[in-house]
């Protein structure tokens, strides 16, 4: 049984301050069985014991010293595998970066430590963070540890299986479409997408760098809101990030929803059905339990998200994976003569498949004689459903809707049909074209007995609402 099981981000902490355990016997027990649980899910892919033991010495020297040794002091991290550790190895699940040590920390790394937190290691993903299964990694497929024999989502797939293995206590992840909010629902869990700019990008290898966030994973949204509370705010080495004050979550976490009106766009349920329609529809009633108003909202540019999204996000991929080409970081091809045939045999072989497909649906939609009709509309488009969540937020407080049309499925159910596979994000793209917060938030099972999550967003940086929401039916509904 994991040591993490029964803690909480307070509870490690309340755990030091009284000597009941010190960072480095909780952070030796954390390590010793991660490294032991990882094979059955190939979560992580590499491990940094020696800089956790570091971290976690630090924390034991602040508590000998009478110091405050952070609001994160001792707690167990993972960091998914796109975001930049500091001579640890980052290979965003490629080939191409199979051997990259980066030379900085990302800023959200940073933030983590400087506030106590002890970094396990980096945890597996789809190439580049692009896929809805975490299948698409050239390191292995990651398998959820609530059924071995199905997907944890994707692409932050590792970074939730790892919270729901329990073989770190929370992890961050990034979302560009839904890659947070998916696997958290896949996996049982809380994932966060905070509003973008809320959270700095520095140190995150760009998949769309208009779309992507940083974001935590947890077993509860307290401890969710306490991740973001640390990594959230404003960073000169990221020009998106917003100067926007960071509130205090936790003093949102008050239980009292009652009157706050909830908006369900028509447009997300009129498809659902099975089991995950039967879960979603008791937390709407279990909402109303609250004292939450409920009303039927529009929001109805959201059938043409997944084409604006496909537009979009494969343009700005293919602008940001053009520096991947064997000349500085990258694993270079041997089987090239000339500087062309390098460039052109170092990506051959070293992206995957999803890469290359949507690196040339990037390209396309951006050449010549297509950029208006693709690119140009797309953004258009991406205006107009913005303006959606604009207009229902003048009447509603938040907004609840299904994480995904369906449960985790089978590995290797949806490889050889992308478009069945593009569409498992039909109702988390839009948040994000949107740039508003976003969270999934267990609300069940189904039959089989796999997790259901509740999508709840909320207003531009108005998460302690989404939290506060959030936490109130987490807190009632077990």
């Amino acid at each position: 049984m994991s040591v993490l099981a029964s803690l909480s981000i307070e509870s490690i902490r309340a755990g030091l301050l009284t000597k009941k355990f010190s960072a480095e016997e909780l952070t030796k027990q954390a390590l010793a069985f991660a490294e032991t649980e990882n094979p059955k899910t190939n979560a992580y892919l590499t491990f940094s014991p020696e800089r956790a033991l570091a971290a976690a010495k630090a924390v034991d020297a602040k508590i000998a010293k009478g110091e405050d040794p952070g609001p994160l002091a001792g707690v167990p991290v993972a960091v998914k595998d796109v975001i930049v550790t500091r001579g640890v190895r980052t290979t965003c699940g490629s080939k191409l970066l199979a051997n990259y040590i980066p030379p900085y920390d990302a800023t959200a790394v940073i933030r983590l430590e400087q506030a106590g937190a002890v970094i396990l290691g980096k945890t597996n993903c789809d190439e580049f963070a692009m896929g809805s299964s975490n299948e698409n990694s050239a390191f292995g497929a990651v398998r959820n540890p609530v059924a071995l024999d199905r997907v944890p989502g994707g692409s932050s797939g590792g970074s939730a299986a790892v919270v729901a293995q329990e073989t770190a206590l929370v992890s961050l992840g990034s979302d560009t479409g839904g890659s947070i909010r998916q696997p958290a629902s896949f996996c049982g869990i809380v994932g966060v997408t905070p509003t973008y700019g809320r959270v700095s990008r520095y140190g995150l290898t760009a998949f769309a760098s208009s779309l992507d966030h940083i974001g935590p994973f947890a077993k509860t949204v307290e401890d969710a809101a306490k991740l973001l509370q640390v990594t959230a705010g404003r960073d000169e080495m990221d020009a998106t990030s917003s100067s926007s004050p960071v509130p205090d979550y936790a003093s949102a976490l008050n239980g009292n929803v009652r009157g706050l009106k909830i908006g369900f766009p028509k447009e997300y349920f009129a498809g659902l059905s099975g089991d995950t329609a039967t879960r979603v529809y008791q937390a709407l009633d279990d909402l109303t339990k609250l004292g939450c108003e409920l009303h039927e909202i529009s929001l109805p540019h959201t059938a043409y998200a997944i084409a604006c999204y496909y537009v979009i996000a494969t343009a700005e991929a293919s602008a940001n994976l053009a520096r991947y080409d064997g000349v500085r970081y990258t694993t270079r091809s041997t089987n090239a003569n000339t500087l062309s045939d390098m460039y052109r045999h170092t990506r051959d072989e070293g992206f995957g498949e999803e890469c290359k497909r949507r690196i040339m649906l990037g390209t396309y939609v951006l050449s010549a004689g297509y950029y208006d009709a693709y690119y140009l509309k797309a953004q258009r488009v991406r205006r107009l459903i913005a303006q959606d969540f604009a207009t229902a937020f003048q009447e509603v407080d938040a907004i609840v809707a299904p994480v995904s049309p369906f449960p985790a499925f089978k590995i290797g159910e949806k490889v050889a049909d992308p478009v069945a596979m593009y569409l498992s994000d039909i109702y988390t793209i839009t948040g994000s074209l949107a740039g508003i917060p976003c969270m999934s938030v267990p609300c069940g099972k189904t039959s089989d007995g796999l997790p259901v999550g509740l999508q709840i967003l909320a207003k531009h940086f108005d998460e302690s609402s989404m939290f506060r929401l959030a936490h109130a039916y987490q807190q009632a509904t077990h």
